[in-house]
């Protein structure tokens, strides 16, 4: 029988690093030089809705969908930040941003341009693109809400942090500027 990890909710960086990759230290280190406040859950690998679901829960968000793009040529790259329950179509966004084709980018270019590996895509990495290598994308319903829920650059802890922060503290510090989009994300 599979023990249930229980989450509980933590004002902050955890006190004790030892144990954590450096990426998740560096993003706290990050959001705290920004006095960008945060609660954070740690908890198993959410892959699957279901424990998405029950993170979503705990921290009263609901986790943005992050989906790291390219074109077809794989010259430009894209990082898509959408609501969850939205479904993905390639042709809606690509018309939006002038691409032909997009499709997602490999773990090479994940871990070369956001230093994040699959399942932990998230906003937070574009504190690691120095070069400025990633358009941002935020899909409006995003903006609507006061928090975003994400992912401290790993997959086994969460942090929802305000909206405005992330947009006026966090994206300045990090020189990324972002483009709205509109994604209907219907059959």
């Amino acid at each position: 029988m599979e023990e249930k990890l229980t989450m509980d909710l933590h004002n902050g960086r955890p006190e004790i690093t030892e144990g954590r990759l450096p990426r998740e230290v560096r993003t706290y280190d990050f959001l705290d030089s920004l006095s960008i406040p945060y609660l954070r859950t740690d908890h198993g690998r959410a892959d699957n809705m279901e424990a998405c679901n029950e993170i979503d829960a705990v921290l009263g968000v609901l986790i943005c969908k992050n989906l790291f793009l390219c074109n077809r040529q794989k010259t430009k790259f894209y990082l898509l930040m959408m609501p969850g329950d939205k479904k993905f179509k390639t042709k809606e966004l690509s018309s939006q941003i002038g691409s032909a084709r997009l499709s997602f980018a490999d773990e090479e270019a994940m871990l070369k341009y956001l230093d994040i590996e699959p399942g932990a895509v998230s906003i937070m990495g574009l504190m690691n693109d120095q070069e400025k290598n990633v358009q941002l994308l935020i899909d409006e319903d995003v903006l609507k809400d006061e928090y975003i829920g994400c992912h401290p650059c790993v997959c086994t802890s969460s942090l929802k942090i305000r909206t405005a922060d992330v947009i006026e503290k966090f994206l300045p510090a990090t020189g990324h500027e972002y483009k709205t989009v509109h994604l209907v994300g219907e059959d």
